[in-house]
Formats: C-alpha cells, structure tokens, sequence
C-alpha cells in the first residue's frame, strides 16, 4: 500500500484507539479497513473543487452501518479527523492535525487513486483492494492537471453559491419568483454582489433595507428559485428580467418584467 495510505490507517487507529477505545475491532466493519468514499464525485472532482480527496471512513459493523471514523485529507496535507461514538449516532471528538507529505507527494497520490479507483470502477472500496504499489506515469500527472480547467467554471459556481446576496421580502415572505436580478461589484469575498427582486419594487420599497434578507446564492437557489443557477456566474454589471416562466435576458428597459407565484 502507498506510505501515505499507510499513515493515514495509523492516524486512524490511533485515534480510534484514544477516543474510543471500548471500540473492538469487530465491531468495526472488515474488522477496521478504512474505506475511500469516492463514490459521491471523484477523486478529480474533490481536489480540484474542495481542495481535499474524498473522506476515508471506517465503519461500524451493524445494520446501520454508520461511520465510526472520518478522515478528511486536504492537499496541503491538513488532516481533520471525526470520531463517532454510539455506533456512529454521536460526534464525540474532532482531531485536527497535518500529515508530514509534500505537495507533489499529495498530488502524485490523487493521480493514483483516480487512475486506479475511479477509473476502474471501484467505488467506496476498501484500501487494500486498491492497487496503489505502483508508479505513476507522467502522463497520467499531465492529464491530471490538464482536467483542472473542466472544473475551473464549476468552482467558481460554488464559490458563488456560498455568498451572500440581498432577497426582496416579495420573493422570501409573499411567495414570488425572481423578477429581476442585478449584480454589482462584491464588497468582499463574502458577498456574491447579487440582489433578487420579484420585479414591481418600488424605490420606497427598495430604499428599506427591512425589505430585504440576507441568504446565499445557494439558499436562492435551492429553496426559493432554481431558475437563477444558470446565470449566477455572470459578471457585476449584468442586469437581467425574467421574460417567460423559465428564461431572462439581459434588461435594456424595453420589456415588461415577467412576474410569477412560485409553487413551492
């Protein structure tokens, strides 16, 4: 098994050993293997988006089969690690900590288990049914990298989903859609720039700021309208109005706002 995988089993008993030591080896499944849970989005995916690979995880051997240990691992070798107590229903302790690896080593690593897990199918796969004894060629590590710009777009979505944007009450109390959707320069790393309006606020209206909430991007998107997603990385200074139940445009002030009920 790659040294790294080897210490990341080590880190794990050992905690597992230290938080919860009442904890037998069979009561853990396949008797304590650590598990890599890159079933949900891959090895490339977690990398390049949430700068980590995929948790490790040991789980409880039950019907529930709930996580006894999580291992998260960041690619500038930070580690955090959750223990769960009560077969897996209680959080009882969070380790933070950093594996001695550099980052040629972490990356080189991410490129072996796509190669040899997610490539091959295997999926949430224990460990030791990985093949990770082997060396990793130079142009897998080229391809890697190359595959960064698929998820250049989709982590600047995401960066935006997790910001904060200003919501008409009309849209979060009285039920509306979005109307109309403005963004300006964001005032810090915080802020999406974006505003929701359903679309006949007055400039009474819109001079309270007791007409508006706080939520992000996300929030919008999920609870309130998911038919912004698709616009959401546009650039500060876009101005758009809703034209049909599904679309907008860019508003040039020659079209009336499309104003609908939300179903939700």
């Amino acid at each position: 098994m790659h040294h790294i995988l080897i210490t990341i089993k080590e880190i794990i008993d050992s905690n597992l050993k230290l938080y919860l030591p009442h904890v037998a080896s069979d009561h853990l499944e396949n008797n304590g293997a650590v598990y890599y849970m890159n079933g949900k989005d891959g090895t490339e995916f977690d990398w390049y988006i949430n700068e980590k690979f995929p948790p490790f995880m040991v789980f409880y051997n039950d019907k529930a089969n709930l996580g006894a240990v999580k291992l998260l691992l960041y690619k500038d070798g930070g580690v955090v690690i959750y223990l769960f107590d009560d077969c897996g229903k209680k959080l009882v302790k969070e380790v933070h900590t950093e594996l001695k690896a550099t980052e040629t080593e972490l990356f080189t690593l991410a490129v072996l288990l796509k190669d040899q897990a997610d490539d091959k199918k295997l999926w949430n796969a224990d460990l030791t049914s990985i093949n990770t004894d082997i060396q990793v060629h130079n142009d897998k590590c080229s391809q890697f990298r190359r595959n960064q710009k698929n998820y250049a777009v989709l982590k600047n979505k995401f960066m935006i989903l997790n910001s904060r944007s200003y919501v008409s009450k009309k849209i979060t109390k009285e039920g509306w859609k979005v109307g109309y959707m403005e963004r300006s320069e964001p005032m810090d790393e915080t802020d999406s720039g974006w505003a929701f309006f359903a679309g006949d606020e007055g400039e009474n209206y819109v001079s309270d700021a007791g007409n508006f909430d706080v939520i992000s991007v996300g929030a919008v998107c999920q609870q309130l309208d998911s038919d912004i997603f698709k616009y959401i990385d546009m650039p500060a200074g876009t101005r758009l109005i809703r034209i049909s139940p599904d679309a907008f445009e860019a508003d040039k002030n020659d079209k009336e706002i499309y104003m609908m009920i939300s179903s939700r």
